[in-house]
């Protein structure tokens, strides 16, 4: 199934008619499709904003890391944080990405999730790890193994695969 993109009009090159309303709809296989101008938000070390529903059914809204692999968004989280709980209540994601040098420039995702994948599994849990370390390097560069975990008790994590249904991208860099 193809992910349905929708184009946003906007105001990088000066007004227009019908500006900030969707200018066209696009369907694409892969992440790995979309324009590089907005490519390069996913593939820079930018967070994503993610909003879920908690539970007294408010959005609550918190930066993270992030990952993609063509149609799939990955988000690895320590399983004691309460988005865990979130995300398995409603199993529906919702985030964007925002270039930090111009607010106009962004990206939103809506996924859906597949599947999760516990860091204790003895057969994928490598998998979840690697992951992590992989991410780190992306967003701190600082070694190539994640250095935040807990040292108060045995941190673990889980990684969420979610299918991406929707994106949404807006401006130019």
């Amino acid at each position: 199934m193809a992910i349905k993109v929708a184009q946003f009009l906007d105001v990088a090159e000066g007004t227009q008619a019908n500006q900030f309303s969707v200018g066209g709809h696009d369907e694409i296989n892969s992440l790995d499709e979309l324009p590089a101008i907005y490519k390069q938000l996913i593939d820079e070390a930018n967070p994503v904003i993610l909003g879920l529903i908690g539970n007294d059914g408010r959005v609550n809204q918190t930066p993270m890391w992030f990952d993609y692999d063509g149609d799939k968004w990955l988000l690895n989280v320590a399983t004691h944080r309460k988005k865990v709980e979130w995300i398995r209540n409603n199993g529906k994601l919702s985030g964007i990405i925002v270039n930090p040098a111009n607010s106009y420039h962004w990206m939103s995702i809506k996924a859906t999730i597949e599947r999760e994948i516990l860091e204790d599994d003895p057969a994928e849990g490598d998998y979840v790890t690697n992951h992590l370390n992989k991410i780190w390097v992306k967003y701190i560069g600082d070694g190539d193994t994640y250095q935040l975990r807990d040292p108060s008790f045995e941190e673990r994590r889980v990684l969420f695969v979610a299918k991406i249904d929707r994106v949404a991208v807006f401006g130019k860099p």
